[in-house]
């Protein structure tokens, strides 16, 4: 199966403490076993816990491209938190981009020193719902919480996006990279959270009216 589009642009955004550099690493890697050329970038809003970061991931069949992705020109969005998912979408979404955004809030360092304030949930849902092609929402936090794998959150994200059938990649590529990327006695709850993260997706009102 090929990508929808060459070069394919990924972006994924969250705060830090999420997982988001180790979640983007995993989709390149998977992705780099395949044979594709992958551009990762990674930016950071604040060099601690609880800043805003995000990660660039560009794929392509035929060469390798830069790490910059121009504004407006994301294919996927993936957001570990839902006011940074709306950010990133207006920056890099548009009308064929597709999103898929956990809906547990964190109080970002942006809201904490008063430059933003964190907005009403359905609104924001509605606000990237309009900047976007399909949006897909999961409490991917609770999620993780109830496995009792708070850490795990990234990969209850991956589960979601594979689960949308977006990226030509199957479960047990990313259960390779997690092979790879952890202890083996974190393994299973990690393996879990993967599997709830795609019944999420499968379950969602989003996804079965599409």
């Amino acid at each position: 199966m090929a990508i929808s589009a060459d070069p394919l642009n990924l972006v994924i955004t969250g705060v830090g403490g999420q997982g988001n550099i180790l979640l983007s690493g995993m989709l390149g890697g998977a992705f780099m076993k395949k044979g594709y050329y992958v551009t990762i970038g990674e930016t950071f809003g604040a060099a601690q816990r609880g800043g805003a970061v995000f990660s660039t991931v560009r794929l392509s069949q035929k060469r390798e491209y830069g790490p910059i992705m121009p504004d407006g020109k994301a294919h996927l969005i993936v957001g570990l938190e839902p006011l940074e998912t709306l950010r990133l979408v207006e920056k890099y979404g548009n009308s064929d981009t597709v999103v898929i955004s956990n809906t547990y809030p964190v109080v970002t360092a942006s809201v904490s020193s008063g430059q933003d304030t964190y907005p009403d949930m359905a609104e924001l849902k509605k606000a990237v719902e309009s900047l976007c092609k399909e949006a897909y929402f999961i409490d991917a936090t609770s999620i993780a919480l109830d496995i009792n794998a708070p850490i795990a959150l990234n990969i209850v994200m991956v589960g979601a996006l594979l689960g949308t059938k977006q990226l030509p990649l199957e479960v047990e590529d990313i259960k390779a990279e997690l092979r790879e990327n952890l202890p083996p006695d974190r393994l299973e709850v990690n393996f879990e959270a993967l599997a709830r993260g795609m019944k999420a997706i499968a379950e969602s009102k989003q996804f079965s009216e599409k």
